[in-house]
């Protein structure tokens, strides 16, 4: 297929190589002159604009566009929306808000361009070993673009899950199990790390992917970082989030789900970013009140 690709971060970069490899007509559009520069040396044809990316791709064209979520993804929208024929098909791959994703498909729709909302998992690993790919949208525009999943996907690597949003909603819960599976991981491994004994944790992570009930891609990931720091001495403790998972915890509020483990990983990760906790600090203060409990001081200077 001949498509348009906006955005050439690490994963639309890597998308766009994976593309070509397969034989795929890819035209670019990205900001960053460097990403744009390297996919064209790997034998992608620059645009300098959107509007210049629309008039070098056939009727009706389709574009996948990579950004960040939220106003730039909005603005790309809209600025195509004034550019693209009836028939055309949009993608965004990204990881929009679900509400976004379909408030953006109802303004595009009496134009009759179809947005296609597909989340894409895989992270830098992809262009090796594919993306995992979930749709939603227009049926017949996801017929049209299957050609390019099943280019970027591993086999059975994609599917579509219904109307517009589903794709989105689908990755938003995806990325809310990560963010639980991590944290059950990380503290697995911090009892481990302070227990009596010397694991050598990356050839623990390596035995439990060796048919145990834990074993996973993300235990293959933590055992590559144990061989990079063996005690992660190098590593801040400060882990930021993207979004995802405050929308999978506000979603799980409305529905009256009890999602605790994906709600407890996000507020550990809140609680990384603080270089103290003033919560601690009360409940310190308090068990010092009705128990007379001793309170440890802060040493001068801190």
């Amino acid at each position: 297929m001949k498509i348009g690709f906006v955005g050439l971060g690490k994963m639309g970069l890597n998308m766009v190589t994976r593309l070509i490899r397969d034989d795929h007509e890819i035209i670019v559009n990205d900001i960053k002159t460097a990403s744009a520069e390297e996919a064209v040396a790997l034998g992608a044809e620059p645009a300098t604009s959107l509007p210049d990316l629309t008039k070098k791709l056939p009727s009706p064209p389709v574009i996948w566009i990579m950004v960040p979520a939220g106003k730039i993804t909005n603005s790309v929208l809209e600025e195509l929306s004034g550019l693209l024929p009836e028939g055309s098909i949009v993608v965004d791959g990204g990881n929009s808000n679900f509400n976004d994703t379909v408030s953006n498909a109802a303004k595009l729709e009496p134009k009759k361009i179809h947005l296609l909302d597909i989340g894409t998992s895989g992270g830098i690993w992809g262009l090796e070993v594919g993306y995992c790919m979930m749709a939603g949208g227009n049926k017949q525009a996801f017929d049209a673009v299957e050609p390019i999943l099943k280019s970027l996907a591993p086999p059975e690597g994609y599917l579509y899950v219904g109307k517009s949003g589903a794709g989105h909603y689908l990755k938003m819960i995806h990325n809310g199990i990560e963010y639980a599976m991590m944290q059950a991981y990380a503290e697995g491994f911090e009892i481990l790390e302070k227990s009596d004994y010397e694991y050598d944790l990356k050839k623990v992570c390596h035995l439990w992917n060796q048919g145990s009930v834990v074993r996973s891609w993300l235990l293959e990931l933590a055992e590559n970082a144990f061989l990079e720091d063996a005690h992660l001495g190098n590593i801040s403790d400060y882990v930021d989030d993207s979004g995802e998972g405050r929308w999978a915890v506000l979603e799980a509020l409305d529905k009256d789900v009890p999602a605790l483990s994906i709600v407890n990983a996000l507020m550990t990760r809140f609680r990384s970013r603080q270089d103290e906790s003033f919560s601690a600090k009360v409940l310190a203060a308090l068990r010092n009140q009705f128990g007379g409990h001793a309170v440890k001081e802060k040493s001068s200077g801190e």
